[in-house]
């Protein structure tokens, strides 16, 4: 169950391309909510995207940053904030999270997400694959891959919701459902 504190802060977790940046406002704006998404935040705070900072320094300097800026929006109340698809595999974030808010994993298979972001340029762990002769087996590989190590992590989330669709709505409803369900099972 999800306790009243911590039913004030969502955190929308999943594979790049699963729909956090999709499903994330749509849901704040249901609840009233402020929307925030984690990436974004990251790129106006440092005025470069985060492509050119995993180039320019790194991704180790990349994840100090992200947890910087996750606990520092964390600190407001009644939020909905889509995560990078890393961001959960820190440890310290995970405990964070599930000790400030619910964390809800949004699930999609292999091949949705491949068909999410076969073309995306803008993502930084893909990049070279799309841009490279025969991404798709690459692509498929490095999904799988990535997938795998970070499943144990997804999968202790509050709340899992399958995203395989491209119903969006219907994902937003079944998360708010489970949210509004849990909160008032705790009272």
């Amino acid at each position: 169950m999800i306790d009243q504190k911590r039913g004030k802060r969502i955190y929308l977790t999943g594979f790049m391309g699963c729909g956090k940046s999709t499903i994330g406002p749509v849901l704040a704006n249901m609840l009233g909510w402020n929307f925030y998404d984690l990436d974004s935040e990251i790129e106006k705070r440092e005025n470069m995207s985060i492509v050119q900072i995993f180039e320019k320094q790194g991704e180790k300097y990349f994840r100090e940053l992200e947890k910087e800026i996750l606990i520092k929006i964390s600190e407001k109340d009644k939020i909905v904030v889509s995560l990078g698809g890393g961001t959960i595999v820190a440890e310290e974030n995970l405990f964070y999270m599930k000790q400030s808010g619910v964390v809800v994993y949004i699930e999609a298979s292999v091949d949705v997400l491949y068909n999410r972001i076969k073309s995306k340029t803008d993502r930084p762990l893909v990049r070279d694959i799309i841009l490279s002769s025969n991404p798709k087996e690459k692509l498929h590989n490095l999904i799988n891959n990535l997938l795998e190590k970070r499943l144990p992590f997804y999968q202790k989330a509050d709340i899992t919701v399958k995203s395989d669709s491209s119903n969006f709505g219907k994902n937003v409803d079944e998360i708010f459902k489970k949210i509004i369900w849990s909160l008032n099972e705790e009272n």
